[in-house]
Protein backbone atom coordinates (compact mmCIF):
# COMPACT_ATOMS: atom_id res chain seq x y z
CA UNK A 1 0.00 0.00 0.00
CA UNK A 2 1.48 3.35 -0.92
CA UNK A 3 1.21 5.82 1.73
CA UNK A 4 -0.13 9.93 1.15
CA UNK A 5 2.00 11.98 3.38
CA UNK A 6 3.04 15.54 3.11
CA UNK A 7 0.42 17.14 1.16
CA UNK A 8 1.69 20.02 2.50
CA UNK A 9 5.27 20.08 0.90
CA UNK A 10 6.10 23.19 -0.61
CA UNK A 11 4.05 25.27 1.42
CA UNK A 12 7.25 26.15 3.41
CA UNK A 13 10.45 27.11 2.27
CA UNK A 14 13.41 25.14 3.06
CA UNK A 15 15.17 28.60 4.24
CA UNK A 16 12.16 29.49 6.30
CA UNK A 17 12.02 26.18 7.67
CA UNK A 18 15.82 26.58 8.68
CA UNK A 19 15.37 29.77 10.17
CA UNK A 20 11.93 29.06 12.20
CA UNK A 21 11.47 28.42 15.45
CA UNK A 22 10.03 25.35 15.62
CA UNK A 23 13.07 23.29 14.44
CA UNK A 24 12.40 20.39 11.45
CA UNK A 25 12.20 16.78 12.68
CA UNK A 26 14.49 14.24 10.82
CA UNK A 27 14.03 10.70 9.84
CA UNK A 28 16.98 9.17 8.73
CA UNK A 29 16.29 5.60 7.06
CA UNK A 30 19.34 4.14 6.32
CA UNK A 31 19.88 0.46 4.44
CA UNK A 32 23.00 -2.00 3.77
CA UNK A 33 23.99 -3.37 0.92
CA UNK A 34 21.30 -0.97 -1.65
CA UNK A 35 21.98 -0.48 -5.12
CA UNK A 36 20.48 2.52 -6.87
CA UNK A 37 18.65 0.32 -9.55
CA UNK A 38 16.72 -1.73 -6.55
CA UNK A 39 13.93 1.02 -6.13
CA UNK A 40 11.13 0.53 -8.38
CA UNK A 41 10.63 4.03 -9.12
CA UNK A 42 13.70 4.41 -10.55
CA UNK A 43 12.53 1.86 -13.39
CA UNK A 44 15.91 -0.15 -13.90
CA UNK A 45 14.46 -3.53 -11.87
CA UNK A 46 11.54 -5.21 -11.84
CA UNK A 47 10.94 -4.79 -7.84
CA UNK A 48 8.34 -4.10 -5.39
CA UNK A 49 9.36 -0.96 -3.11
CA UNK A 50 5.51 0.48 -2.98
CA UNK A 51 6.87 2.77 0.16
CA UNK A 52 10.29 4.11 -1.37
CA UNK A 53 8.33 4.82 -4.24
CA UNK A 54 6.20 7.02 -2.60
CA UNK A 55 8.67 8.90 -1.08
CA UNK A 56 10.27 9.52 -4.76
CA UNK A 57 7.11 11.34 -5.79
CA UNK A 58 6.57 12.99 -3.02
CA UNK A 59 10.02 14.63 -2.72
CA UNK A 60 13.40 14.51 -4.33
CA UNK A 61 15.14 11.47 -5.76
CA UNK A 62 18.83 12.30 -6.22
CA UNK A 63 20.15 9.87 -9.14
CA UNK A 64 23.96 10.37 -8.89
CA UNK A 65 24.48 9.65 -5.20
CA UNK A 66 28.50 7.95 -4.44
CA UNK A 67 30.16 6.04 -1.59
CA UNK A 68 33.51 7.26 -1.18
CA UNK A 69 34.85 3.78 -1.17
CA UNK A 70 36.71 2.26 1.76
CA UNK A 71 39.95 1.15 3.28
CA UNK A 72 38.62 -2.02 4.32
CA UNK A 73 36.48 -4.74 2.72
CA UNK A 74 34.00 -4.32 5.11
CA UNK A 75 33.07 -1.07 2.83
CA UNK A 76 30.02 -0.62 5.45
CA UNK A 77 32.11 0.06 8.41
CA UNK A 78 34.08 3.07 6.24
CA UNK A 79 31.02 4.22 5.06
CA UNK A 80 29.25 4.71 8.24
CA UNK A 81 32.75 6.51 9.85
CA UNK A 82 32.55 9.03 7.07
CA UNK A 83 28.91 9.82 7.85
CA UNK A 84 29.27 9.94 11.05
CA UNK A 85 32.12 12.18 11.85
CA UNK A 86 31.28 14.07 8.48
CA UNK A 87 35.07 13.38 6.97
CA UNK A 88 36.28 11.98 3.75
CA UNK A 89 37.26 8.86 3.47
CA UNK A 90 41.26 9.03 4.13
CA UNK A 91 40.49 11.55 6.93
CA UNK A 92 37.64 9.47 8.18
CA UNK A 93 39.92 6.69 8.65
CA UNK A 94 42.30 8.59 10.59
CA UNK A 95 39.93 10.30 12.91
CA UNK A 96 40.24 9.70 16.59
CA UNK A 97 36.52 9.26 17.19
CA UNK A 98 37.19 9.02 20.60
CA UNK A 99 38.42 12.65 20.54
CA UNK A 100 35.46 13.55 18.76
CA UNK A 101 33.25 12.12 21.17
CA UNK A 102 34.81 14.43 23.81
CA UNK A 103 34.20 17.46 21.54
CA UNK A 104 31.06 16.48 20.95
CA UNK A 105 31.99 16.34 16.76
CA UNK A 106 29.86 13.25 15.59
CA UNK A 107 26.36 13.63 14.37
CA UNK A 108 24.21 12.68 16.44
CA UNK A 109 26.12 14.68 19.29
CA UNK A 110 26.22 18.15 17.20
CA UNK A 111 22.19 17.32 16.68
CA UNK A 112 21.85 17.34 20.29
CA UNK A 113 24.08 20.13 20.62
CA UNK A 114 20.77 22.11 18.41
CA UNK A 115 18.18 20.41 21.10
CA UNK A 116 17.26 17.32 19.24
CA UNK A 117 16.56 14.34 20.70
CA UNK A 118 18.47 11.79 19.26
CA UNK A 119 17.53 8.31 18.55
CA UNK A 120 19.21 5.00 16.74
CA UNK A 121 17.64 1.74 16.26
CA UNK A 122 19.88 -1.36 14.29
CA UNK A 123 22.78 -1.26 12.35
CA UNK A 124 26.04 0.57 13.49
CA UNK A 125 29.03 -0.58 12.84
CA UNK A 126 30.78 2.27 14.25
CA UNK A 127 34.39 2.76 16.52
CA UNK A 128 32.21 4.65 19.05
CA UNK A 129 29.49 2.73 21.11
CA UNK A 130 26.07 4.11 20.11
CA UNK A 131 24.80 4.50 23.76
CA UNK A 132 27.47 6.84 24.52
CA UNK A 133 26.41 9.60 21.64
CA UNK A 134 22.30 9.06 21.11
CA UNK A 135 19.65 9.64 24.16
CA UNK A 136 18.37 6.53 23.26
CA UNK A 137 19.68 3.47 21.39
CA UNK A 138 18.13 -0.13 20.86
CA UNK A 139 18.57 -3.08 19.52
CA UNK A 140 22.16 -2.05 18.05
CA UNK A 141 23.50 -4.66 15.62
CA UNK A 142 26.64 -6.02 14.78
CA UNK A 143 28.20 -5.16 11.35
CA UNK A 144 26.30 -8.41 9.77
CA UNK A 145 23.60 -10.90 11.09
CA UNK A 146 25.95 -14.07 11.23
CA UNK A 147 26.38 -15.91 8.13
CA UNK A 148 26.24 -19.85 8.28
CA UNK A 149 28.92 -21.87 6.19
CA UNK A 150 25.57 -23.20 4.15
CA UNK A 151 24.73 -19.87 2.84
CA UNK A 152 28.41 -19.49 0.80
CA UNK A 153 29.13 -20.87 -2.35
CA UNK A 154 25.27 -20.72 -3.70
CA UNK A 155 23.26 -22.77 -5.12
CA UNK A 156 25.10 -24.68 -7.82
CA UNK A 157 21.99 -26.09 -9.40
CA UNK A 158 18.60 -26.64 -8.46
CA UNK A 159 19.17 -30.11 -6.77
CA UNK A 160 21.26 -28.35 -4.33
CA UNK A 161 18.83 -25.52 -3.80
CA UNK A 162 15.75 -27.85 -3.26
CA UNK A 163 18.14 -29.68 -0.14
CA UNK A 164 20.25 -26.46 1.03
CA UNK A 165 20.05 -22.63 2.54
CA UNK A 166 16.48 -21.32 2.77
CA UNK A 167 16.02 -17.53 3.26
CA UNK A 168 13.24 -18.48 5.42
CA UNK A 169 14.42 -21.09 7.42
CA UNK A 170 15.23 -19.77 10.70
CA UNK A 171 17.19 -22.84 11.81
CA UNK A 172 19.95 -20.62 10.21
CA UNK A 173 19.94 -17.40 12.43
CA UNK A 174 21.03 -14.32 10.82
CA UNK A 175 18.43 -12.39 10.57
CA UNK A 176 16.07 -14.45 12.49
CA UNK A 177 18.27 -14.71 15.70
CA UNK A 178 16.11 -13.55 18.58
CA UNK A 179 12.70 -15.14 17.03
CA UNK A 180 11.55 -11.87 14.73
CA UNK A 181 13.20 -10.82 12.08
CA UNK A 182 15.61 -7.73 12.34
CA UNK A 183 13.81 -5.39 9.84
CA UNK A 184 10.58 -6.07 11.85
CA UNK A 185 12.52 -5.38 15.32
CA UNK A 186 13.47 -2.02 13.27
CA UNK A 187 10.29 -1.26 12.52
CA UNK A 188 8.92 -1.87 15.55
CA UNK A 189 11.26 0.43 17.87
CA UNK A 190 10.46 2.86 14.84
CA UNK A 191 6.82 2.90 15.77
CA UNK A 192 7.45 2.80 19.47
CA UNK A 193 9.79 5.51 19.16
CA UNK A 194 7.54 7.38 17.12
CA UNK A 195 4.25 6.98 19.21
CA UNK A 196 6.01 8.43 22.56
CA UNK A 197 8.04 11.06 20.51
CA UNK A 198 4.16 12.66 19.32
CA UNK A 199 3.47 13.61 23.13
CA UNK A 200 6.60 15.63 23.23
CA UNK A 201 7.64 19.12 21.89
CA UNK A 202 11.77 18.40 21.67
CA UNK A 203 12.23 18.01 17.94
CA UNK A 204 13.96 14.04 17.27
CA UNK A 205 16.41 13.01 15.09
CA UNK A 206 15.85 9.39 14.44
CA UNK A 207 19.07 7.05 12.69
CA UNK A 208 17.20 3.88 11.66
CA UNK A 209 19.71 1.56 10.74
CA UNK A 210 18.38 -1.34 8.73
CA UNK A 211 20.60 -4.37 8.42
CA UNK A 212 18.52 -5.27 5.40
CA UNK A 213 19.31 -6.06 2.26
CA UNK A 214 22.95 -7.41 3.45
CA UNK A 215 23.58 -10.82 3.29
CA UNK A 216 22.42 -13.58 4.77
CA UNK A 217 19.51 -12.19 2.30
CA UNK A 218 16.73 -13.99 4.53
CA UNK A 219 13.15 -12.89 4.01
CA UNK A 220 9.61 -14.56 5.03
CA UNK A 221 8.25 -17.02 2.24
CA UNK A 222 6.11 -15.08 1.00
CA UNK A 223 8.14 -12.45 -0.13
CA UNK A 224 10.33 -14.71 -2.04
CA UNK A 225 7.75 -16.63 -3.68
CA UNK A 226 6.99 -12.51 -4.95
CA UNK A 227 10.28 -13.45 -7.46
CA UNK A 228 10.04 -16.35 -9.35
CA UNK A 229 12.88 -17.08 -10.95
CA UNK A 230 11.54 -16.30 -14.46
CA UNK A 231 10.40 -13.01 -13.30
CA UNK A 232 14.20 -12.47 -12.57
CA UNK A 233 16.27 -10.69 -15.66
CA UNK A 234 20.08 -11.35 -15.60
CA UNK A 235 22.17 -8.22 -15.74
CA UNK A 236 22.76 -7.37 -19.23
CA UNK A 237 26.67 -6.85 -17.77
CA UNK A 238 26.84 -10.43 -16.56
CA UNK A 239 30.17 -12.14 -16.92
CA UNK A 240 30.90 -16.07 -15.63
CA UNK A 241 33.85 -13.91 -13.87
CA UNK A 242 35.46 -10.63 -13.68
CA UNK A 243 38.63 -10.73 -15.57
CA UNK A 244 40.52 -8.50 -12.73
CA UNK A 245 38.82 -10.26 -9.77
CA UNK A 246 42.28 -11.79 -8.25
CA UNK A 247 44.04 -8.69 -8.81
CA UNK A 248 41.30 -5.49 -7.33
CA UNK A 249 40.06 -7.52 -3.93
CA UNK A 250 41.26 -11.35 -4.51
CA UNK A 251 38.63 -14.13 -5.25
CA UNK A 252 38.62 -15.38 -1.86
CA UNK A 253 37.04 -12.14 0.08
CA UNK A 254 34.06 -13.20 2.09
CA UNK A 255 31.48 -11.33 -0.29
CA UNK A 256 32.47 -12.88 -3.43
CA UNK A 257 32.48 -16.67 -1.92
CA UNK A 258 28.72 -16.19 -1.64
CA UNK A 259 28.43 -17.52 -5.08
CA UNK A 260 30.14 -20.08 -7.02
CA UNK A 261 32.69 -19.42 -9.62
CA UNK A 262 32.30 -19.70 -12.69
CA UNK A 263 29.02 -17.26 -12.31
CA UNK A 264 25.98 -19.32 -13.94
CA UNK A 265 22.38 -17.56 -14.80
CA UNK A 266 21.03 -19.73 -12.07
CA UNK A 267 22.87 -18.73 -8.87
CA UNK A 268 22.73 -15.10 -10.13
CA UNK A 269 18.82 -15.21 -10.45
CA UNK A 270 18.60 -17.41 -6.71
CA UNK A 271 20.80 -14.50 -4.95
CA UNK A 272 18.97 -11.63 -6.72
CA UNK A 273 16.00 -12.93 -6.24
CA UNK A 274 17.01 -13.06 -2.52
CA UNK A 275 18.45 -9.64 -2.30
CA UNK A 276 14.83 -7.94 -4.17
CA UNK A 277 12.31 -10.52 -1.49
CA UNK A 278 14.89 -8.71 1.55
CA UNK A 279 14.13 -5.30 0.14
CA UNK A 280 10.44 -5.58 -0.30
CA UNK A 281 10.31 -6.88 2.88
CA UNK A 282 11.66 -4.14 4.43
CA UNK A 283 10.16 -1.29 2.20
CA UNK A 284 7.10 -3.12 3.92
CA UNK A 285 8.66 -2.14 7.36
CA UNK A 286 9.19 1.70 6.22
CA UNK A 287 6.20 1.91 5.49
CA UNK A 288 4.70 1.14 8.92
CA UNK A 289 7.48 3.63 10.30
CA UNK A 290 5.67 6.02 7.10
CA UNK A 291 2.09 5.23 8.55
CA UNK A 292 3.40 6.01 12.21
CA UNK A 293 5.13 9.57 11.73
CA UNK A 294 1.87 10.64 9.88
CA UNK A 295 0.31 9.65 13.10
CA UNK A 296 1.92 11.52 15.22
CA UNK A 297 0.58 14.51 13.20
CA UNK A 298 4.45 16.10 13.21
CA UNK A 299 4.92 14.97 9.21
CA UNK A 300 4.47 18.07 8.00
CA UNK A 301 7.47 19.45 9.72
CA UNK A 302 9.94 16.72 9.19
CA UNK A 303 12.26 15.35 6.94
CA UNK A 304 12.61 12.24 5.79
CA UNK A 305 16.08 10.90 4.08
CA UNK A 306 16.31 7.23 2.65
CA UNK A 307 20.09 6.24 1.18
CA UNK A 308 22.23 2.96 1.85
CA UNK A 309 25.75 3.05 2.61
CA UNK A 310 27.05 1.42 -0.63
CA UNK A 311 25.53 -0.35 -3.44
CA UNK A 312 26.01 -4.01 -4.53
CA UNK A 313 26.75 -6.06 -7.20
CA UNK A 314 24.62 -8.78 -7.16
CA UNK A 315 25.86 -10.65 -10.28
CA UNK A 316 27.17 -7.84 -12.64
CA UNK A 317 30.27 -7.78 -14.41
CA UNK A 318 30.29 -11.44 -12.49
CA UNK A 319 30.99 -9.88 -9.14
CA UNK A 320 28.76 -10.51 -6.12
CA UNK A 321 29.85 -7.46 -3.71
CA UNK A 322 30.42 -3.83 -3.28
CA UNK A 323 34.30 -3.48 -3.44
CA UNK A 324 34.70 -2.36 -7.15
CA UNK A 325 34.52 0.97 -8.51
CA UNK A 326 31.53 0.15 -10.86
CA UNK A 327 27.93 2.27 -10.51
CA UNK A 328 25.67 -0.93 -9.19
CA UNK A 329 28.38 -0.97 -6.13
CA UNK A 330 29.35 2.61 -5.59
CA UNK A 331 26.17 4.32 -6.70
CA UNK A 332 23.32 4.45 -4.07
CA UNK A 333 19.89 5.30 -4.17
CA UNK A 334 19.23 9.07 -2.13
CA UNK A 335 15.19 10.45 -1.62
CA UNK A 336 14.21 13.75 0.55
CA UNK A 337 10.58 14.33 1.46
CA UNK A 338 10.27 17.32 3.93
CA UNK A 339 9.19 21.06 3.70
CA UNK A 340 9.65 22.91 0.76
CA UNK A 341 11.31 20.05 -1.33
CA UNK A 342 9.81 19.86 -4.69
CA UNK A 343 7.64 16.53 -4.86
CA UNK A 344 8.54 14.24 -7.74
CA UNK A 345 11.61 16.18 -8.64
CA UNK A 346 14.64 14.44 -9.89
CA UNK A 347 18.65 15.91 -8.91
CA UNK A 348 21.65 14.94 -11.48
CA UNK A 349 23.94 16.95 -9.35
CA UNK A 350 26.52 14.04 -8.27
CA UNK A 351 26.53 14.35 -4.88
CA UNK A 352 28.14 12.01 -2.13
CA UNK A 353 25.50 10.08 0.25
CA UNK A 354 27.41 11.19 3.41
CA UNK A 355 25.97 14.75 2.40
CA UNK A 356 23.45 13.83 4.40
CA UNK A 357 24.97 14.76 7.73
CA UNK A 358 25.69 18.46 6.83
CA UNK A 359 22.27 18.79 5.22
CA UNK A 360 20.48 17.90 8.72
CA UNK A 361 23.30 20.06 10.55
CA UNK A 362 22.39 22.97 8.66
CA UNK A 363 18.17 21.93 9.03
CA UNK A 364 18.83 22.38 12.54
CA UNK A 365 20.74 25.45 13.05
CA UNK A 366 23.79 22.88 14.49
CA UNK A 367 27.60 23.45 14.28
CA UNK A 368 29.59 22.28 11.23
CA UNK A 369 32.48 23.26 11.73
CA UNK A 370 35.18 20.44 10.67
CA UNK A 371 32.76 18.42 8.13
CA UNK A 372 34.20 17.91 4.94
CA UNK A 373 30.93 16.78 2.87
CA UNK A 374 28.68 19.86 1.70
CA UNK A 375 25.06 20.73 2.52
CA UNK A 376 22.40 19.38 -0.19
CA UNK A 377 19.97 22.72 0.31
CA UNK A 378 21.36 24.70 -2.67
CA UNK A 379 20.65 21.78 -4.41
CA UNK A 380 16.96 21.03 -2.61
CA UNK A 381 16.49 24.80 -3.54
CA UNK A 382 17.27 24.99 -7.29
CA UNK A 383 17.96 21.30 -8.97
CA UNK A 384 20.33 23.14 -11.61
CA UNK A 385 23.45 23.99 -8.64
CA UNK A 386 26.69 22.84 -9.04
CA UNK A 387 27.92 20.89 -6.23
CA UNK A 388 31.03 18.67 -7.03
CA UNK A 389 32.98 18.78 -9.70
CA UNK A 390 33.43 15.28 -9.90
CA UNK A 391 33.33 12.29 -7.99
CA UNK A 392 36.12 10.17 -6.26
CA UNK A 393 36.39 6.38 -5.67
CA UNK A 394 39.04 4.46 -3.93
CA UNK A 395 39.21 0.91 -2.41
CA UNK A 396 42.37 -0.33 -0.16
CA UNK A 397 45.40 0.35 -2.09
CA UNK A 398 44.34 -1.79 -5.18
CA UNK A 399 41.16 0.76 -6.79
CA UNK A 400 40.87 4.08 -7.79
CA UNK A 401 38.21 6.01 -10.06
CA UNK A 402 36.82 9.50 -10.65
CA UNK A 403 33.83 9.92 -12.57
CA UNK A 404 33.53 13.44 -14.36
CA UNK A 405 30.40 14.85 -16.27
CA UNK A 406 29.66 11.54 -18.40
CA UNK A 407 32.76 10.08 -17.86
CA UNK A 408 34.50 7.55 -15.76
CA UNK A 409 38.28 6.64 -15.24
CA UNK A 410 38.86 3.07 -13.16
CA UNK A 411 42.21 2.71 -12.23
CA UNK A 412 43.68 -0.67 -10.97
CA UNK A 413 47.63 0.52 -9.80
CA UNK A 414 48.82 -2.74 -8.31
CA UNK A 415 48.64 -4.57 -12.15
CA UNK A 416 48.43 -1.15 -14.27
CA UNK A 417 45.19 -2.02 -15.66
CA UNK A 418 42.97 1.52 -16.30
CA UNK A 419 39.04 0.90 -17.94
CA UNK A 420 37.55 4.35 -19.40
CA UNK A 421 34.00 4.73 -20.04
CA UNK A 422 31.22 6.97 -21.10
CA UNK A 423 28.23 6.40 -18.74
CA UNK A 424 25.72 8.55 -20.70
CA UNK A 425 26.17 6.40 -23.92
CA UNK A 426 27.27 3.28 -21.77
CA UNK A 427 25.55 3.57 -18.55
CA UNK A 428 26.31 -0.45 -18.00
CA UNK A 429 29.59 -0.11 -17.91
CA UNK A 430 30.26 -2.73 -20.56
CA UNK A 431 32.42 -0.81 -23.41
CA UNK A 432 36.18 -0.03 -22.29
CA UNK A 433 37.30 2.71 -24.79
CA UNK A 434 40.87 3.13 -22.66
CA UNK A 435 42.64 1.78 -25.38
CA UNK A 436 40.85 4.00 -28.36
CA UNK A 437 42.72 6.44 -29.53
CA UNK A 438 39.88 8.91 -30.12
CA UNK A 439 39.89 9.11 -26.20
CA UNK A 440 43.48 9.90 -25.73
CA UNK A 441 42.87 13.34 -24.55
CA UNK A 442 39.82 12.28 -22.44
CA UNK A 443 42.59 9.42 -20.73
CA UNK A 444 44.73 12.33 -20.17
CA UNK A 445 42.31 14.96 -18.50
CA UNK A 446 40.73 11.88 -16.66
CA UNK A 447 43.87 11.22 -15.02
CA UNK A 448 44.81 14.29 -14.26
CA UNK A 449 41.81 15.30 -12.54
CA UNK A 450 42.19 11.94 -10.19
CA UNK A 451 46.22 12.54 -9.47
CA UNK A 452 44.19 16.19 -8.80
CA UNK A 453 41.20 14.55 -6.59
CA UNK A 454 43.69 12.15 -4.92
CA UNK A 455 45.90 14.57 -3.57
CA UNK A 456 42.79 17.17 -1.84
CA UNK A 457 42.29 14.05 -0.66
CA UNK A 458 45.14 12.69 1.14
CA UNK A 459 45.29 9.70 -0.43
CA UNK A 460 48.35 7.55 0.72
CA UNK A 461 48.86 5.89 -2.88
CA UNK A 462 51.56 8.15 -4.06
CA UNK A 463 48.96 11.27 -4.96
CA UNK A 464 46.77 8.89 -7.08
CA UNK A 465 49.22 8.70 -9.45
CA UNK A 466 49.05 5.04 -11.05
CA UNK A 467 51.62 2.41 -11.87
CA UNK A 468 51.31 2.45 -15.62
CA UNK A 469 52.16 6.27 -14.90
CA UNK A 470 54.95 5.52 -12.78
CA UNK A 471 56.36 3.63 -14.91
CA UNK A 472 56.17 5.49 -17.98
CA UNK A 473 57.83 8.49 -15.98
CA UNK A 474 61.28 6.17 -15.35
Amino acid sequence: MKLKIFGVAGLMSIASCVNAANQPNVVYIFADDMAYEAIGANDMLDIDTPNLDTLAERGANFSHAYNMGSWTGAVCQASRAMLNTGRFVWQAKKADQEALVAENKMWSQRMQQAGYRTYMTGKWHVQTKADRIFDVAQNVRAGMPNQTPEGYDRPKDAAEYATGWKPWDPQHGGYWKGGKHWSEVVGDDSVAFLSAAAKEDQPFFMYLAFNAPHDPRQAPKEYVDRYPLERIKMPVNFLPEYPHANAIFGKRLRDEKLMPYPRTEYSVKVNRQEYFAIITHMDDQIGRILAALEATGKGDNTFIIFTADHGLAVGHHGLVGKQNMYDHSMRVPFLVVGPGVKSGSKINAPIYLQDVMPTTLELAGAPVDGVDYQSLLPLLKDQSATHYDAIYGAYLDRQRMISKGDWKLISYPSIGVERLFNLKKDPNEMNDLVNNPEYTLKLKELRAGLSDLSKRMDDPLLGGTTVKQRRKRK
